[in-house]
Formats: structure tokens, C-alpha cells, sequence
């Protein structure tokens, strides 16, 4: 039972002292003048002023409640894949959840962390952040403490532990003589330029005393280019060269040793970008026409391309007369450009181009063999490719994909994409391909060719090849055989895509790893593993798919688009999966990279120690399932000893019901009011 006092007054407070205190100081001046029955005015001043005020006995029926105690159970990677803390941790859990039921003062809630599906999470061990979740609907009085079951390592540690008002207790899994080793990059750059050194840096560290040399193996893209020698503890240098544009894969990874705790953390990555440095491409237009300019202002736009660009204004044979100081032409650098520097150069595009002398027949010859040994090659054809002056009559016809012959169609014509246009990188969802007829404007002019070698991705008047693209040797060869592209550039009819396809094809052409036919790409997003294949089959084999622990997963590829199948996947870990999908093989990383969660794995009872002396708890191992002792304390209590944790109770407690007892009501009350003034009266009227 608890009793207290309360008045529940007939008149507000002002008004019952404006009533009683100017009869009260007549009452103490009696008193203090000695006045006969002063006494008893007193006395009745105060049953009246009693009974105005109503003062009531509270009987309150109250339910004490419980001291909330957090158990946070760490189930983040560095607990689940070393052999024995998983068991461990849920042994102990089980057991301190049994063991708080038996107190009635508290009330358990076990928060399990480090399972999600989130990257971030899974890359680091917040316990705290799980803690301040599972305690945010209780009151700082009813907080009773916190249990941590894990292995030390906690990234999210705060400076003010102390804040939440109660003691934390780390339990720690794992052994006390544990030794490991691991290896981690200090600095790696996000960029660098393809076949170009790259400097990185790189430290190996071992737990205890171990010194001495050890062996790293440097892997790009999953394959091994040279093993160097390192120092333990010592930031070491890595040069390497850039080896493709786009996503690199840089892996470093040193053997595990007996004894070592795991080999999880021998392994280091770096995701590098390469970037293509400026590429250079020669354009030799035959003669000045409309779509020469088409050419030039998009290859100029790219801030990729260095452009060098020749027209042919005065051919040899012309004879008109101008004296040779009169000309202001600039000689054309024939044997530089194709002979000494035709190497240094990844795109070379004849325009309309037509054989008159300008070029000795050998360096055709030169172009050829610099297709076959892995350059590339554009034959933007005009009328000049069917008539008796064409390159096709030259040794280049080595490396062209088509023969003229000799027609020059001059009608209206939708170009349009064949099936294999369709599924092709280059042509593949050119914007107004869907429509029928395409929206976009008609050509007037289509060159004829016979027995085309390569892939035709557009056609034209009588469904005739357009575009073709062909792989000669290690090099490739596109022939475009309009010369009326730039009416899509002008706007006539309406235009079309004319940048999206030059693009393409000038980068299809120098090997643009994402215009390939027969491509597997693969990519983390989060926690999740995104698969996608460039084919220009009609369907996609299973893709095979190892994990960074070596377990094989099989995934369907389903339809994306036209040649474009895909799948996402959900994983659980973090680190470099392996794909398979026919001949094509590809790495990804999932997850961030080199998490902290798989830096240090040797469990620790360092990192605990400042929060848990901060707020009064303690920390110790939990070797053998050797739980300590659970006492109930008061707030200013000890909250641990050698054997036993600590937890607060609270005095909080829920209002169940009120009994009220009036004091100065009833007959009682009437009788003494009655006697009090009946005695003052008869007092004052003696």
C-alpha cells in the first residue's frame, strides 16, 4: 500500500487566501497580544480552513516494472566463417537468456546483428547502432545494461558509452593466443590510364612476433602476372600497367601459414577504372562534300579523339596553270603518316576516298598489314568506291569486306536494321529503329557490292548491305556505303541518330570493350551480383558462378533486350565471385571493398574495454562457455566483479488503481467545525 496526502479544494488557492490569511493574522495578533481565547480562534480558523481545502488520503495500487537488458548478438562474417565462435556465441547467448529469465526485475531482449542485405553493414560489426535500436522505446531509469556477445571487433564504437546511463559487458568469443596475418592496400588509385604504370602501395601485417619476407602474388583480372617479394609491417611499392579501359580487378594475395586463424584476409583488391588515353584517328576525306563536315564536327566533339584530318583539294594530275609559289596548299605527309607513324594511330577513315596517285600503291599495302596486325579501319564509300578509281582496286582490297560492283543505286531509302543489326552492340536500339517504316529521314544514294564478309547491320534500297562490320586478323574493318549521312545531321525529314551510330562505329571499331558481340560483364550493387551477356546467339547458357568461399552457384540468364540476357542475385558475402557463362569468363566484386570486417579478425577484448569501463561494466573471454554470474544492483551499485556482471534495477512502476479517503468530510468533519465555532463562541460570549 501506498499512502499519500492530497487536497482537492472547494475555491481556488487565491481565493481561500484571500479569505484566510486576513483572518489568520487576526488570530496570531490575538495570540500575540495575549488576548483570552485566542486558542480557540486558532482553532477554528483552522477545521475552517481544513475543510475548504478537502484534504483527501491516496491509497495507490502500483505494479513495479522490470529493468530492460539488452543482449546483442554479434552474427556478422568475422564471427560465421572462423570455425568455433558461431557455436559459441550461441551457446552463450541461449544460456545469459535463461539465465536473466529467473530475475523478475529484468526484462531480456536479444537483438541479432550483422545479417543483412546490406553492403555497408556487412563490410562492418555495428553493435552499437543495433544496442541503440533495441533500447529506443525505453526510459533511461528502466535501462538495466547490455550484454555484447562477439569477437572484439567493433567498428562502431562510440566516445560518450557512458550516455546511456547503465553498464555495458562484453562477452568475447574466440581464443586469447590466436595469430594471423593479412594483407591490405594503403593507398591504390580509383584511376589510371590503360598501358600507362600505375603506382600502388601495400602493407602486410602479422599479429605477435613474426618478421621476415613473404611472398605476394599480384593477379589482374584473375590472372596471375608475377609473385614479388614483401616485408612484414613495411609499406611496400606496386607498379603495374593499366591492363584494359573500364572496370580492372587488382588482386593482391600471400598463403596462409599453420596456425593462421584464417586466409580470408590474405587476399587484397583495388578496383581500378582504365581510361583510354586521347585516341587518335586519321580521317582522309577524297574530296570536299557535305558529309565530310559531318564527320570532322563529331570527331572533334569527342574529347577522347585527337583528330588529324586531311583533304585531298589538289590531286597531282591537275594542271591548270598555278604557278607551284603561288599554291598555299600544305603538301600531303603520305610517308609519315603511313609509313612511320600508321602504328601510332587507332582509327584510320578513308572518306570518299578515291586512288589518284596521292598515295604510292605500296603504302595500300602498309594499311592492309596495319588492319591485319590489330588496327582498324572505316571506308565511308561515295561514288568514287564503284568507278575505275577505287581503293577496291588497290592492295587494300586485302582487307576490305566487300568488292563494288559497280552500281550506284540513286532512289529513296529507309536505312533499316537487319536481324543482326538488331542484336549487334553498334546498331542495337538506335532511337526510331522500332517503327515501321523507321523514324527517321530517307538516304538517295546506296554503292553495290557483292559477297560481303562481315556482319551487315543496316540495309538499304533493295535490301541491300549498308553497313558492315568485319574482324580482319586482330583488327577490324567497317564500310559505310553511303555517303548521305548528313542529311540525318541536317535535319532533313526530320533526321535521325546520325551521332549515336558514328559513335559506335568508331568506337566498335577500335575495341570498345562494351560494344563487343560476345561479352559477360558482371557488377556488385549493394549485396547483390548483376550478370549480363552481349550475344548475338538467340539465347544464353546457365552462368556458373563461384563464390569468394568456393561454393558453385548456377543462374538462369533471361532476356533483356535484343542480344542482351541478364540475372541478379542475392549474396551473402563479400568479396570476388567468379562467372562462367560458355567461353566468357569475368570477375565482379561484391560488396565494399577490403572491408574492415575482414581486416583485423583477431578477436580482442582491447576495443570494449573504454566503453565498458566508462559506464561500470566489464570485459572478459567466454572460452569453454564460462559465463559469469548475473547479480541485480541499484544505480550507484558495483556493476561487475571476478565472477559475476551486474545489471540495474529500477523503482519505475505502473499505476494500477487510487482509493481516496476523505479526511475532513462527514459527521465528523460537521461535528468538529460545530464544536471548534460553538466554543469560540461561547468563549467570546463570556
Amino acid at each position: 500500500m501506498n499512502w499519500s496526502l492530497s487536497f482537492e479544494p472547494f475555491f481556488p488557492w487565491p481565493v481561500l487566501a484571500a479569505l484566510l490569511i486576513p483572518v489568520a493574522l487576526l488570530a496570531f495578533a490575538g495570540l500575540w497580544t495575549r488576548q483570552r481565547g485566542a486558542w480557540l480562534r486558532l482553532a477554528a480558523l483552522a477545521a475552517l480552513g481544513a475543510a475548504l481545502a478537502n484534504p483527501v488520503l491516496l491509497d495507490e495500487e502500483r505494479e513495479p516494472l522490470k529493468s530492460v537488458v539488452a543482449v546483442v548478438v554479434d552474427e556478422s562474417q568475422s564471427q560465421t566463417t572462423i570455425d568455433g565462435r558461431s557455436a559459441m556465441t550461441d551457446e552463450a547467448a541461449a544460456e545469459l537468456e535463461a539465465r536473466l529469465a529467473r530475475f523478475r526485475e529484468f526484462e531480456t531482449r536479444v537483438v541479432r546483428t550483422g545479417r543483412t542485405s546490406s553492403a555497408t553493414e556487412n563490410a562492418q560489426t555495428h553493435l552499437f547502432e543495433a544496442l541503440d535500436s533495441a533500447l529506443r522505446d525505453v526510459p533511461p531509469s528502466r535501462v538495466g545494461g547490455a550484454v555484447l556477445i562477439t569477437d572484439g571487433q567493433v567498428h562502431d564504437i562510440p566516445d560518450n558509452a557512458a550516455a546511456l546511463g547503465a553498464p555495458i559487458h562484453g562477452l568475447i568469443t574466440g581464443e586469447a593466443d590466436e595469430m594471423d596475418r593479412r594483407i591490405r592496400f594503403e593507398r591504390a588509385p580509383r584511376f589510371g590510364i590503360v598501358g600507362k604504370p600505375l603506382e600502388m602501395t601495400y602493407r602486410v601485417i602479422a599479429t605477435g612476433d613474426q618478421r621476415g619476407p613473404v611472398d605476394v602474388r599480384v593477379i589482374i583480372n584473375g590472372e596471375e602476372l608475377f609473385i614479388e617479394e614483401a616485408l612484414i609491417g613495411r609499406e611496400t611499392l606496386l607498379e603495374i600497367d593499366v591492363p584494359n579501359a573500364g572496370r580492372n580487378i587488382i588482386e593482391l594475395a600471400i598463403d596462409p601459414v599453420d596456425g593462421e586463424l584464417t586466409d580470408v584476409n590474405n587476399r587484397a583488391v583495388a578496383l581500378v577504372d582504365g581510361i583510354r588515353e586521347n585516341l587518335r584517328v586519321l580521317l582522309v576525306s577524297g574530296e570536299p562534300h557535305s558529309g565530310e563536315r559531318t564527320w570532322r564536327n563529331l570527331l572533334k566533339s569527342d574529347a577522347s579523339v585527337d583528330l588529324v584530318h586531311f583533304t585531298i583539294l589538289r590531286p597531282p594530275e591537275k594542271q591548270d596553270g598555278t604557278p607551284i609559289n603561288e599554291l598555299s596548299l600544305i603538301a600531303f605527309p603520305t610517308r609519315e603518316l603511313f609509313v612511320e607513324k600508321i602504328d601510332d594511330f587507332d582509327l584510320i577513315i578513308f572518306d570518299r576516298y578515291q586512288h589518284r596517285d596521292v598515295l604510292p600503291i605500296l603504302y595500300y599495302d602498309y594499311i592492309a598489314e596495319y588492319v591485319e596486325n590489330g588496327g582498324a579501319l572505316l571506308i565511308a564509300a561515295g561514288p568514287e568506291f564503284a568507278g575505275n578509281q577505287s581503293i577496291a582496286r588497290t592492295p587494300l582490297i586485302a582487307a576490305l569486306p566487300g568488292l563494288p560492283t559497280g552500281d550506284v543505286v540513286e532512289q529513296g531509302f529507309y536505312p533499316r536494321l537487319t536481324e543482326t543489326g538488331e542484336r549487334h552492340p553498334v546498331t542495337r536500339g538506335l532511337e526510331g529503329a522500332a517503327s515501321e517504316p523507321p523514324a527517321w529521314s530517307r538516304w538517295f544514294r546506296l554503292i553495290g557490292i557483292d559477297r560481303p564478309d562481315g556482319q551487315v547491320v543496316m540495309q538499304g534500297a533493295n535490301e541491300q548491305p549498308l553497313l558492315i562490320l568485319n574482324r580482319k586478323g586482330e583488327g577490324r574493318v567497317g564500310m559505310f556505303l553511303s555517303d548521305q549521312g548528313w542529311l540525318w545531321a541536317r535535319g532533313f525529314e526530320g533526321g535521325g541518330p546520325h551521332v549515336a551510330l558514328y559513335r559506335r562505329i568508331a568506337h566498335w571499331l577500335m575495341k570498345e570493350p562494351e560494344l563487343e558481340e560476345e561479352r559477360l560483364s558482371a557488377a556488385g550493387r549493394g549485396m547483390r551480383l548483376e550478370i549480363t551477356r552481349q550475344t548475338m546467339e538467340e539465347s544464353a547458357p546457365q552462368a556458373e558462378i563461384t563464390t569468394p568461399s568456393g561454393n558453385t552457384l548456377s543462374a538462369e540468364l533471361g532476356p533483356a533486350g535484343p542480344g542482351r540476357f541478364s540475372t541478379s542475385l542475392e549474396t551473402n558475402e563479400i568479396g570476388i565471385y567468379s562467372i562462367a557463362n560458355g567461353d566468357l569468363t569475368t570477375l565482379a566484386h561484391v560488396g565494399p571493398v577490403n572491408a574492415p570486417e575482414f581486416g583485423d579478425m583477431i578477436s580482442t577484448e582491447e576495443k570494449l574495454a573504454p566503453a565498458a569501463d566508462a559506464t561500470g561494466g566489464s570485459v572478459r573471454r567466454i572460452a569453454d562457455n564460462d559465463l559469469p554470474n548475473i547479480v541485480p544492483v541499484r544505480r550507484t551499485g558495483s556493476a561487475s566483479g571476478n565472477d559475476w556482471i551486474g545489471f540495474r534495477t529500477t523503482d519505475d512502476s505502473i499505476l494500477k488503481a487510487v482509493r481516496r479517503v476523505p479526511v475532513f468530510t462527514g459527521f465528523l468533519a460537521l461535528a468538529l467545525l460545530l464544536l471548534a465555532f460553538g466554543a469560540m463562541w461561547y468563549r467570546e460570549g463570556r
